[in-house]
């Protein structure tokens, strides 16, 4: 008799339903970060969502001076990252989350109550106010997604980590997606620094939070039941904190030298570009290109993809756990990739939300995995810092994209004469399609990094 055949059978709705089940049973301190995660989720966005009308309204700057305000503060979270990232692993996950979120609270002080300073205009207290709210942000976030994810890492089992890190990037969404149900009647009433002081409540909740449910007792519960604690490997991380910065073993020891967790990032930036579009291509192509009724409802359309990552990302996670990470990668940008060819049909609404649709069940398949798989990639004691270097080619796509799409929109989208969408999205969906192409050429090359990077107690 074969293995196979000695294989039980497990019905099909009880192998959905146990990673589930056993991340029901995650410990405290990781529901404690799932929380705070949920509510910067819905204070992140929604404070970028109102953040170039804050800077026309109430700062008094023209729209090319808020927009490069807001491009530069969302590249400079990435690059906070960059830097910031392996804090975490050099000061534990629980003080690096506290201070990155004292630091947001801060920093979100300065911006709902500048304009109680005066003055409006470049240099005046209020920009200096909001600009210096904004930094003390960039700073925070810069320690705070690492964290988290390290979080999830040493917080969970083999069987439970898939589960894991696509809660952590689900919840995000559902936050992201409430903050437009949220915000409308405030700001209506009290103005954008009205909602504006509600995200920094929010903020100091989650503050709250991470001191009471996130003590030292629970993060070290967690990380015994979780991925275990190694005494050899605790007290070499106590003596790596003490250990003093020297420039010259940080660039030794810098993740980017390790030349396949290079290619692992950098190869997907081609399918990051599709992110970056939904801010700086869609909603003009929503709005020029379709017919008055869709057009005039086009926030409806285009941040449809939040609330569908939130369904779908724990769904994908269940139904994919027992896969290999490194193929879910080459599977899910693929799909996420590919409907971008159905735009280059034509503007077709039923052709829109089939692409949103199928777009939003890749992203839920890879984007998860990314970090999963990064995370995992890391040595020993160097999560955190992988995780946010892991960060710095989706800066080099804000940044890329945002250097064409506005020319490639005036050129096949303008917003009077012919117009070419067909070749615009046609060249999108190329260009989005490398990063599966080239996870897919390379996969026997990553191999051999790999080996321990199926999750779900897969080998």
């Amino acid at each position: 008799m074969t293995d196979r055949q000695n294989t039980p059978k497990v019905h099909p709705l009880k192998e959905l339903l146990v990673p589930f089940v056993a991340f029901a049973r995650a410990p405290r301190a990781l529901w404690g970060v799932n929380l705070t995660y949920f509510l910067e989720g819905l204070s992140y966005f929604g404070i970028l969502t109102l953040l170039a009308i804050y800077f026309n309204r109430v700062v008094g700057l023209d729209d090319a001076q808020a927009g490069w305000i807001v491009g530069a503060f969302t590249g400079g979270i990435t690059l906070a990252m960059f830097f910031f990232g392996e804090l975490a692993d050099r000061w534990g996950v629980r003080s690096a989350l506290t201070l990155a979120l004292l630091l947001m609270f801060g920093g979100r002080i300065l911006l709902a109550g500048g304009d109680m300073l005066g003055g409006g205009g470049m240099w005046s207290p209020v920009f200096l106010a909001s600009i210096g709210g904004l930094l003390l942000v960039v700073l925070g976030y810069g320690m705070y997604q690492p964290a988290a994810y390290l979080a999830v890492k040493q917080f969970t089992t083999p069987k439970t980590a898939a589960m894991g890190y696509a809660a952590l990037y689900a919840v995000m969404n559902l936050g992201a997606f409430l903050s437009g149900i949220l915000s409308p009647p405030i700001r209506g009433t009290f103005g954008i620094s009205g909602i504006y002081w509600v995200y920094t409540a929010l903020t100091a909740l989650s503050v709250l939070l991470i001191l009471v449910i996130t003590t030292r007792h629970s993060v070290m519960k967690a990380r015994r039941d979780g991925q275990g604690v190694d005494e050899k490997a605790q007290t070499a991380e106590r003596e790596r904190r003490r250990e003093p910065f020297q420039l010259g073993r940080w660039l030794r020891e810098h993740p980017l030298r390790d030349v396949r967790f290079s290619f692992f990032i950098f190869v997907l930036i081609p399918v990051q570009t599709l992110f970056a579009h939904q801010w700086l291509t869609l909603p003009q192509y929503v709005d020029r290109s379709f017919a008055p009724w869709v057009s005039a409802n086009m926030e409806l359309f285009v941040n449809l993809n939040p609330l569908l990552i939130f369904i779908l990302t724990p769904l994908a996670a269940a139904l994919t756990s027992r896969v290999d990470v490194y193929k879910m990668m080459i599977i899910g940008t693929a799909v996420m990739a590919a409907p971008t060819f159905l735009l280059a049909i034509g503007p077709h609404v039923g052709l829109l939300m089939t692409y949103i649709l199928l777009m939003s069940v890749g992203e839920a398949m890879w984007q998860p995995r990314f970090l999963q798989l990064a995370a995992e990639l890391a040595p020993e004691g160097k999560t955190g810092q992988y995780m946010g270097i892991a960060q710095f080619p989706w800066f080099l796509t804000k940044l890329l994209t945002s250097l064409y799409s506005g020319s490639m929109l005036a050129h096949y989208v303008p917003e009077s004469g012919p117009q070419d969408t067909t070749t615009l999205w046609l060249l999108y969906g190329l260009i989005a399609m490398a990063s599966p192409v080239a996870l897919f050429v390379a996969r026997r090359w990553m191999g051999g990094k790999l080996k321990t990077t199926a999750v779900g107690g897969a080998s």
